[in-house]
This record gives C-alpha cells, structure tokens and sequence, in this order.
C-alpha cells in the first residue's frame, strides 16, 4: 500500500492535540451535562472545515470522500468525566502543564484518547482511495453507562465494521472487555428482639448465602479474560442494636467474561443462593475481537501488545466488533490530580496513524 500523506506535520497534530485538550479541562463536562463541551468540540472542527452534525450532545462526522458503498471504521471516544474527588490538591478545572506532564480533570480518561483521535480524523479526512471511510464519534455520557450516549447515536451512523474505542490502555490493545452485571440482593428473615433466640436471623443467612457465592467458581475460563470475578460492593441490616433485621440487603459487582452473557451469569448466580436477587441491567455485555484481525495485526507488527480489560467502557454496548486502545493508564482515571504525559499524547497520535495506515 503507498504511503498516505497528510497536510499536517506530526508537530502540527500534537499542537492541536494539546491545545484541545486544555480548553476541553477547562470546561465541566460531567455526564448529562456535556453540552458545553461538545461545542466547543464542534468549533475545533469548525476551524478545520470539517463538517459535524450532533445527536444530544454527541459529536460525529465522516470523512470528506465518504462512499456509501464503503464499510466504515469507527474512531469512539467520551468527553465526559466523573465528579473530581475530594482529595484534588490542584484545580481540576484548570489546566497546568508542569514537567511533561498535563493536569486536569479528564485529562487521561478520556480525554488524551479524544484529542489524539481528533488529530487522526484531520490526517485522514482529504485523503482519497481509502479502502473504509473512516468516522469519529465523540460521545456522551460513557461514565454512567448513560442511554444517551454512543447507544442513542450508533443507529443513526453509517454501516461500521470496526469500532475504535479511545480509553487509556497505554497504547495497547485491549483485545477483550468484561461485562458488567450489578446485582441487588436481599434476604429475607424473622425480625425478632435482640435478646432471644432467633434462628432466622436475616443477617447470618445472608452472610451464608454471600459466601455460598464469593466461593463459587464459575465453570468456564476465559482465554482473554480469565475467570468471572464477584466482588461484595454493599451491604445494609439493621437500624439498632437490640432489633434483629427483617432483611438484610446487599449488592453485587459481577465482572463477567465473553464466555458467558450477562443473562447466563445471572443464572448461574442465582441457582447457587438462596436471596432474592435483582439485575439492574443486562446491557454491559464482554465483547472481544479475534487475534487473526487486520486491526490487531497490524498493532501486533508495529511492536504493541495486547491484553484482556477488567474495566468496562462503551465496547459494552457498541454492537459490532471492537476493540480498545488509547494514550495513558487506567490506573490514573479518576484519581486526584488526574493527569497525562505530553508525551502518551504525541505516541498516541503516531501509533493511531500507523495501525490504520495498515488497514485503510
């Protein structure tokens, strides 16, 4: 395949990306209210005579020789953030470039992965004869699983092949995602005075159950993502010292892998306790992508690696192949002074460009 020129120098394309970036973090965008932030994402492409359109407050638009008979790729990402934790010492709002480094709120989930995708889209847009359009996406609502977001909007994108989700995997691919299944349960019992006997404590049953499936292991491993992991995240009993309960609720955080669907899982979990359980969704499904794709194969022949993701993200309720890479580290998402290297943003850009330079 010829090499595919751009009409921005890689220097141009970081100095964009930085530029953004700081305008991005000064600007709140937490999730239902990303509006401000989303124009001010419509006049970055403004600038650059890309044409946008908007669904809510999700950002999209297709490169400038789109063909409809072409399968398209997708570039995803979020601009919205959690709230800032109590322990910041620095403004979260406020941009500061110290030591290579750039602080903010959303500097590194996801807003590195936002702002190098938005370079990519620039250096591709004009270009012609490419084997896939290629279309960015930059939506809402991704921190709470929101129903606004990348959800609402894929139905009305043209037919995507390849979803490309930007979240911070240090440049790596993550190659599979588990899903997410939150479960509240409650068990039952007989409320009774502290000081007599009760056998039917609501509590010690509970604990019985809870431990009936902290236990349990689920028969099936993945090769991506290793085992079903459920994690106790709650639990409530009780409102004095003297009064036994007449329930005790709890909750469940259920990490599930692409060996089971969510729907599978909350099966087996049920038929292993005795509680009445609960499903707040089944929608955060585990996606993965095959080894033998061109997309991993290309990443894999430029010396990036790839590994199964804990973490969940918007791969969870995108319905076609995908896969997630970005600049920066999981580890730094929502923590106190949040920030990314300069330099996970220029990598980010450069390592984009090369994998889909392969591909398209």
């Amino acid at each position: 395949m010829q090499e595919l020129k751009s009409v921005y120098s890689k220097e141009e394309l970081l100095n964009n990306a930085v530029d953004l970036l700081k305008k991005l973090i000064e600007i709140p965008s937490f999730s239902k209210d990303e509006y401000n932030v989303s124009v001010e994402i419509e006049n970055f492409f403004k600038k650059n005579n890309i044409p946008t359109k908007r669904f809510k407050n999700n950002i999209w638009a297709v490169n400038k020789n789109f063909n409809v008979f072409k399968p398209s790729i997708l570039l995803n990402t979020h601009h919205d953030t959690v709230k800032p934790n109590k322990a910041y010492t620095l403004d979260p709002f406020l941009a500061i470039e110290k030591d290579g480094k750039l602080f903010g709120l959303g500097s590194n989930d996801a807003g590195a992965s936002l702002v190098s995708m938005a370079q990519v889209f620039l250096h591709f847009y004009d270009q012609e004869d490419l084997q896939y359009n290629l279309v960015i996406a930059l939506t809402a609502e991704e921190e709470i699983s929101g129903f606004d977001g990348i959800e609402a909007l894929f139905p009305q994108l043209p037919n995507i092949e390849l979803a490309i989700v930007g979240e911070p995997t240090q440049m790596n691919l993550a190659i599979a995602e588990k899903g997410l299944l939150v479960i509240d349960g409650e068990m039952k019992g007989t409320p009774s005075h502290a000081a007599h006997p009760n056998n039917d404590n609501s509590i010690v049953k509970c604990m019985e159950d809870l431990q009936q499936i902290l236990n349990f292991k689920f028969p099936k491993v993945s090769d991506y993502l290793g085992e079903v992991k459920v994690t106790l995240s709650g639990i409530h009993a009780g409102v004095q010292h003297n009064v036994v309960p007449e329930s005790c609720q709890f909750t469940l955080d259920v990490r599930v892998t692409d060996e089971y669907s969510n729907e599978e899982a909350f099966k087996i979990i049920q038929s292993q306790m005795k509680s009445t359980l609960t499903a707040r969704s089944f929608r955060l499904n585990s996606s993965k992508i095959e080894m033998d794709h061109p997309f991993v194969q290309s990443g894999l022949e430029i010396g990036r690696t790839t590994y199964g993701s804990p973490t969940s993200s918007d791969q969870a309720i995108i319905p076609c192949t995908s896969v997630k890479i970005g600049p920066g580290d999981s580890t730094r998402s929502h923590t106190a002074d949040e920030y990314i290297y300069i330099k996970e943003i220029e990598e980010g850009i450069d390592i984009y460009i090369q994998i889909l330079e392969k591909v398209l």
